[in-house]
């Protein structure tokens, strides 16, 4: 991970291929497996994914205590299965997270998450833990669908929906 005072970028190597990364942040079924950190759920009802520029991308994550935390973000650019960039909203300026899936070759995936105008309040060394804790799980959710065999490409090459 690497930081400035206002943004933070994190560099992570997962089983499976671009495709499988880039579902794995995009459907609601897979969001539920893993979003948020150790010791939250994010029931599925609580996931909204409009996958479109300008379309809705929302998780409830709950905590174990049944306290409820609410992400509202717009995607700003879908390119399947390459980058995903959103920007939340009720995050004083927009904190914006663009997310690219880069094709190791080895049936791994580089996933860079890249944020900017990260408010004071997720500069926390807890609020940082907490979303590494997420990225480990997206990385054991992703190695147990890649060892099932489950791994599969996003589709035909898309145009970048802008």
């Amino acid at each position: 991970m690497t930081t400035s005072t206002d943004e933070f970028t994190y560099r992570r190597v997962h089983r499976g291929s671009p495709g499988l990364l880039f579902a794995c942040m995009t459907t609601p079924e897979h969001l539920a497996r893993f979003w948020g950190p150790a010791g939250t759920t994010t029931p599925i009802d609580g996931i909204v994914v409009d996958l479109r520029p300008g379309g809705a991308f929302e998780t409830t994550m709950v905590g174990g205590d049944g306290s409820t935390h609410t992400m509202r973000a717009v995607y700003a650019e879908v390119t399947p299965p390459d980058r995903l960039v959103w920007i939340e909203a009720g995050v004083e300026g927009g904190m914006r997270t663009t997310v690219t899936f880069t094709d190791l070759g080895d049936g791994r995936t580089e996933v860079v998450t890249h944020q900017t105008n990260v408010p004071a309040a997720y500069r926390s060394a807890q609020a940082q833990a907490g979303f590494a804790t997420s990225l480990d799980r997206l990385d054991a959710y992703a190695a147990e669908l890649a060892a099932a065999g489950t791994d599969q490409d996003a589709g035909p090459e898309q145009p970048p929906l802008t």
